[in-house]
């Protein structure tokens, strides 16, 4: 009773969140290169680092006005801490504005800081945090992380085959039938990627509500006056890490961003395994239906053909 009910609830809010999960997934995938393509279409993003110490802000402004004349600078911005980070210049004037990164060591123009290739990865960005919708989407994106985290376990518990039968739930069989070889990918897949699907969903959840967590850590380990780091807070801060497979060389993210189309391969084959149980069946049923009322209608109309033509001959007699 309760598969069949985690299978109604797993099969309907897949449906519903199919969009929404095709969206993230996508978009996800490719944030995970972000460093890597700001890196490309910015190419000042990171500057060599010199002997001497960084420019003062007054001398980097001095030096943007050098080169700009005719604008004014508005503010400076620097990490000093990032020796290899960018001054970040704004400039105004004659109507117009300019964002632009500057060398911290020796004043050097470096660039645009937001090319219209950034831009358009900024939008990329924000329909994956909150969906273009500001803080309403992102509350909406956390609800919809939540409804993954079910979806996740609930698939989880459909899998089991009970563990005579484990095998045949981790193996796909490449020989049967269509229908039969889908549901295989669907389950297998989704068996071998739950562990990463169910984090990116947690860690979605927490990025948007993370107070609940905040809470669950403060109660397993309250906060001493000394403000020291607990296990808690560096599992917490991991979780944004591992989001974005952040934490190691660029193979991990290679792994990151192909495993981050899996959710769409699950729609896929889930709403096929849906087509043929649902819309197909409704389908057989109908057809099922307007052929016994035809078979009706076909067979009365015999029976009454018969009917006249026997009462024929005693017509004639009279």
């Amino acid at each position: 009773m309760i598969r069949k009910i985690l299978f109604q609830v797993h099969l309907w809010t897949g449906i519903g969140l199919g969009l929404y999960v095709v969206v993230i997934s996508l978009t996800g995938s490719l944030l995970v290169f972000r460093q890597e393509y700001y890196s490309f279409f910015r190419p000042g993003t990171t500057v060599t680092a010199g002997s001497a110490e960084r420019l003062s802000d007054e001398a980097v402004k001095a030096a943007a006005e050098r080169q700009y004349p005719a604008l004014k600078v508005t503010s400076v911005a620097q990490r000093r801490r990032q020796r290899t980070s960018p001054a970040e210049v704004y400039l105004e004037g004659n109507g117009k504005t300019l964002h632009r990164l500057f060398d911290p060591y020796t004043g050097k123009d470096l660039g645009d800081a937001e090319p219209r290739a950034t831009k358009l990865f900024e939008k990329v960005a924000e329909l994956h945090d909150d969906l273009l919708g500001g803080r309403t989407g992102r509350t909406v994106n956390g609800v919809g992380g939540l409804a993954l985290t079910i979806m996740s376990l609930s698939g989880l518990w459909i899998w089991w085959p009970g563990i005579k039968n484990w095998r045949r739930g981790v193996t796909i069989r490449w020989r049967s039938n269509w229908k039969r070889f889908n549901w295989d990918l669907h389950s297998v897949v989704g068996f071998w990627t739950f562990a990463f699907v169910f984090m990116w969903a947690i860690t979605s959840v927490y990025m948007v509500f993370p107070d609940p967590f905040l809470a669950v850590v403060d109660y397993l380990q309250p906060p001493d006056a000394q403000g020291t780091l607990r296990t808690g807070d560096t599992v917490l801060e991991w979780f944004a890490k591992v989001h974005f497979g952040r934490f190691s060389g660029l193979w991990v993210k290679v792994v990151w961003g192909v495993l981050g189309l899996v959710p769409v391969m699950l729609f896929v084959t889930g709403v096929i395994m849906w087509w043929n149980r649902k819309i197909r069946g409704w389908r057989r049923s109908e057809e099922g239906l307007f052929e016994q009322i035809r078979l009706k209608s076909y067979a009365g109309y015999v029976k009454a053909f018969l009917q006249r033509t026997a009462q024929k001959p005693l017509n004639s007699q009279r």
